[in-house]
């Protein structure tokens, strides 16, 4: 009896102990869940009441609630005086968040935590990441392809890790939102702001491919911004130096500039800046740029497009803006129109003491400023800043290299080169032949010359600057068609890659006699410089989109048939080269 007693009393306690690791397992996999659905329904969150946003809201003045919807320039290259004159800023009007500019990585999140201490509220940090933290701070950052090198690639996979890493690598350095992915559709191709930074010109493959970056990001926890609303791909005037006018039809601009914003807004977007542009066919009020056109914010994105998430308005301190709305007014605008964040207000002590003003005087309503600074507030709630905690900057620069991103960086490129014309000429590419290799456009052999240098038994590498002489082209022209397989590599070494070349007369001529049926042409430039470079009679062309290493090492993978090319072009060129070709 005392056995059998013993032994029932033993698969009870087991019987028990498993119930509670079945209720343990399945409370974990139901917060787990719970906090997957917080975190990818931002939208509705932010709409929603949260004991933690009200309790906060009643310890703010209201001159410290109108500063929660502003967010000020910061930088740490420009020396201490100008990060401790932020500070003061900070601390003295309690602003709502920063919008971060260039420095180093370890100083910016020194910087974070000394700004988050002067702060009542927890600051929401923001940045322009397009291409990951190497867009602004160049110096110990990863640096990802550009939306245009994106819009190459045929996996929506490989984008939606690269949103994942990079929400890894924000959160890292104790930032929030990211102001991208960049929606606009570039069908401009002298379009002097946006041009590379788009996805290209198909707006279902800009619509598809921002889907992928936008919700990476979300996933790995951060807030993305669709930009720039309601489309900046089509102008010819940069709006930080003036305001561009789109006289588009408003089925023109339903049908094509606004169709990826409407499709993510659907999607839950969680926020959308607009852009400083007058577009009569929205508000034909003379000069009104559209971030602060009420029929704009309020009218056409919020209310026909359903958009319910964080407006936000471009920086108020550009040209675009500021002209013809001078000395704050654009701010006080802003608000009017339905803007929840502004940034970069030229004096934000003065525009806050406007809106103040507009608030008393009945020109804004405080139901209004409440809604937008909850708003707010729960989106730092979503953020988790309720439970803030300082950046801990040791490892701090091995974190944001690690070999995953480095890695995760090598794959987009490889996946993004795209072959036009023929691919004959890259199969029988042999690395026994003698071999002519010319780099255009450096003054160096850069990292495809030498890695292509390191696979032949017989070459040669010729550099052209593009400043050389006829004469000194020709020579070198006589000399390279002695060799049997010439390999044209053409670099853009600006800092940004544009659609056209700087190379001079003569070395486009060097250039158009160079490239023919022994000659295959890598092109680590914009893509459209292929209708600016005479490069068509060339046997196969290779185009990288730019000349980063990560392109470079890319491009030499499929010349050597290492890898095979999978990219397509992602906007037209000309009759010769299509949106979607590639091999």
């Amino acid at each position: 009896m005392c056995v059998f007693f013993l032994r029932t009393s033993i698969i009870g306690i087991l019987l028990n102990m498993i119930k509670k690791l079945l209720f343990t397992a399945l409370l974990f996999s139901t917060v787990a869940t719970a906090t997957a659905q917080r975190k990818l329904d931002f939208v509705s969150f932010i709409n929603n009441k949260h004991a933690w946003v009200d309790s906060v809201y009643k310890t703010l003045t209201p001159k410290e609630r109108i500063a929660q919807l502003f967010l000020v320039r910061a930088h740490t290259n420009l020396g201490q005086a100008y990060i401790d004159s932020v500070g003061k800023v900070i601390q003295k009007e309690q602003l709502g968040g920063l919008v971060v500019f260039q420095g180093g990585p370890v100083m910016h999140s020194n910087m974070f935590n000394d700004y988050q201490k002067k702060s009542k509220v927890p600051l929401l940090i923001t940045f322009d990441g397009e291409w990951g933290l190497g867009m602004r701070l160049q110096d110990s950052t990863v640096s990802f392809p550009y939306q245009m090198t994106l819009g190459a690639i045929q996996s929506s996979q490989l984008i939606y890790d690269m949103g994942r890493q990079v929400a890894k690598d924000f959160l890292r350095m104790g930032m929030h939102f990211n102001f991208a992915p960049v929606v606009d559709i570039n069908n401009n191709p002298k379009n002097p702001v946006i041009n590379f930074r788009s996805f290209g010109d198909d707006k279902r493959n800009v619509t598809l491919k921002a889907k992928a970056y936008m919700d990476g990001m979300v996933s790995g926890g951060i807030i993305a911004s669709l930009k720039h609303f309601p489309g900046h791909g089509d102008t010819d005037v940069d709006s930080h130096y003036d305001l561009p006018q789109l006289n588009f039809t408003r089925e023109r601009l339903d049908s094509l500039e606004m169709y990826p914003f409407r499709e993510l807004v659907k999607e839950g977007a969680p926020a959308v800046m607009v852009a400083h542009m007058h577009i009569p066919a929205l508000d034909n009020t003379p000069n009104i740029p559209s971030s602060i056109s009420k029929k704009v914010v309020t009218d056409l994105l919020q209310n026909e497009l359903g958009f319910s998430g964080l407006t936000v308005t471009d920086a108020m301190d550009m040209k675009g803006v500021k002209k013809f709305f001078p000395n704050g007014e654009a701010d006080v605008m802003a608000i009017e129109a339905g803007v929840d964040l502004l940034e970069v207000s030229e004096n934000s002590g003065r525009a806050i003491a406007l809106i103040e003003k507009a608030v008393k005087s009945g020109r804004i309503k405080q139901s209004d400023i409440d809604k937008r600074v909850k708003k707010v507030l729960a989106a730092k709630y979503w953020l988790g800043l309720n439970n803030y905690k300082p950046v801990n900057t040791a490892r701090l620069i091995n974190d944001l290299n690690s070999p995953s991103a480095k890695s995760l960086v090598q794959r987009l490129a490889d996946a993004a080169v795209t072959v036009l014309k023929s691919d004959k000429a890259i199969k029988s590419f042999d690395k026994r032949k003698e071999t002519a290799v010319v780099a255009v456009g450096v003054t160096a052999a850069q990292d495809f010359e030498k890695g292509l240098s390191n696979q032949l038994s017989d070459y040669k590498v010729f550099v052209v600057t593009g400043k050389e002489s006829k004469e000194e082209l020709k020579e070198l022209l006589k000399e390279i068609r002695d060799r049997r397989q010439i390999v044209l590599a053409i670099h853009d070494n600006r800092a940004r890659p544009r659609s056209t070349s700087d190379l001079s007369e003569d070395a486009r001529e060097f250039v158009d006699k160079l490239a023919g049926r022994r000659t295959i042409s890598v092109m680590f430039t914009n893509p459209y410089a292929l209708d600016d470079l005479p490069i068509d009679r060339s046997s196969a062309i290779i185009v990288g989109y730019q000349n980063d290493g990560f392109m470079q090492r890319a491009a030499l993978k499929v010349l050597l048939g290492q890898v095979r090319s999978e990219g397509k072009l992602p906007v037209n060129i000309n009759k010769r080269f299509k949106n979607g070709d590639g091999l």
